[in-house]
């Protein structure tokens, strides 16, 4: 029999399924983990920050203090600096775009980006090379804001005293006068710069809950990354059906959330690593397969659509939940997946999304995900339409 818990909201009803084993149902589409106390959830028009927990990251600090010994990779090439530069500017003849540059280090890229007219705020979380940076301000007019902080420790979840490189981002961007854009209209900045060596993943993982919850940088509206990103991360991001074996969870995820443009293929030799003391490091014995590699320069727009009546910042995680469980078992049929994630009639699911029962899940390319969990949020017939293992939060694919 299924119990309902009362004293929740009617988005977040909750019921329990009665026996063992750890599996609730909920109404209206929203999951929350049975045994965490309830959190704040941002909703379409609040102001104010709401910093997320999701289990991707956890809730301890230990990431952000050893992140910050870990050596980062900067352009040196002035070749490559004005090729990037150039690709920003596109066809535009001058380029008023306000750039939030990170970690640019020695200032190559920045002094390029400058030169095509832009206005760019360099967020450097190495004091070695801020001196440099504030000297490369001094004749292009207010174009350069030179600050202390670590575009990818925005917002850590640990809470507690933060101080720089970390930073809180509404913070940052008040001071910084950027404003936030309603979702449906244009781009209120765009971020350049390089996924970190060693936590791209992570990296990767956190900004996705951002979007989805609208949250972070993503409370300003649809904030564009342009980003150098390993081969194999960029493969994976961008897998679909016809390369299986790179196809996964943030595949999906990002693929919904956001159009995914190439933009260059730089080598990796092409970019040096400097330590944390501003020291060049050479490649260990173990880099030299990454080195073969290359870097994808790539652009990130978060799409226009993401959010309607039946995917929103309030039932994101279900979605998440929904994609996870199925690569769980990604060589099982759809078929057998919704038996376990949905009360709705299969036969019924199976028709709208004209899927064939034997379809599996790596046969279904993100926008089905899309389809088939909006198909299930509005289906009218049932209080409760989401069975939910809270145990699948702490499995990252």
């Amino acid at each position: 029999m299924w119990i309902t818990v009362a004293a929740l909201p009617p988005r977040l009803s909750l019921s329990a399924l009665a026996g063992t084993g750890r599996f609730c149902i909920l109404g209206s589409g929203a999951a929350t983990r049975k045994d965490l106390p309830a959190v704040p959830r941002r909703g379409w028009s609040d102001s104010c920050p709401q910093l997320m927990p999701h289990p991707h990251l956890g809730e301890s600090s230990s990431w952000v203090s050893k992140s910050s010994l870990e050596p980062k990779r900067y352009i040196t090439s002035r070749r490559l600096a004005e090729t990037v530069a150039q690709i920003m500017r596109g066809k535009r003849k001058k380029a008023h775009q306000l750039y939030l540059e990170c970690n640019p280090g020695p200032g190559i890229l920045t002094q390029a980006l400058l030169e095509t007219g832009a206005k760019v705020v360099a967020l450097e979380s190495d004091r070695t090379f801020i001196p440099h940076l504030e000297t490369l301000g001094k004749n292009v007019d207010g174009n350069l804001e030179v600050v202390h902080c670590d575009f990818f420790k925005l917002d850590p979840r640990s809470g507690g005293l933060v101080k720089p490189p970390t930073m809180i981002s509404h913070v940052l961007f008040q001071n910084l006068g950027i404003k936030a854009l309603p979702w449906s209209t244009g781009i209120p900045l765009k971020v350049i710069g390089i996924f970190p060596i060693k936590n791209e993943r992570r990296t990767l993982w956190k900004l996705i809950y951002d979007l989805y919850s609208c949250s972070s940088i993503y409370r300003y509206g649809r904030v564009e990354l342009n980003m150098f990103i390993s081969e194999k991360g960029y493969k994976k991001l961008t897998a679909n059906p016809r390369n299986p074996n790179l196809y996964h969870v943030l595949s999906v995820l990002w693929q919904v959330g956001c159009e995914i443009k190439l933009l260059h293929v730089e080598p990796w030799s092409s970019f040096d690593i400097y330590t944390q003391n501003g020291q060049l490091e050479k490649p260990k014995r173990r880099q030299s397969e990454r080195i073969q590699q290359n870097l994808y320069f790539i652009r990130m727009v978060p799409r226009r659509t993401l959010f309607t009546e039946n995917l929103s910042p309030i039932n994101y995680n279900v979605f998440f939940h929904m994609v996870k469980h199925c690569f769980g078992k990604r060589n099982a049929r759809l078929v057998e997946h919704l038996h376990s994630l949905s009360p709705v009639d299969t036969e019924d699911i199976l028709m709208q999304t004209k899927k064939k029962e034997k379809v599996k899940i790596t046969n279904m390319y993100p926008r089905d995900f899309r389809r088939l969990f909006e198909i299930i949020e509005c289906s009218k017939d049932y209080t409760c339409k989401w069975l939910y293992d809270d145990s699948m939060e702490d499995v990252e694919r």
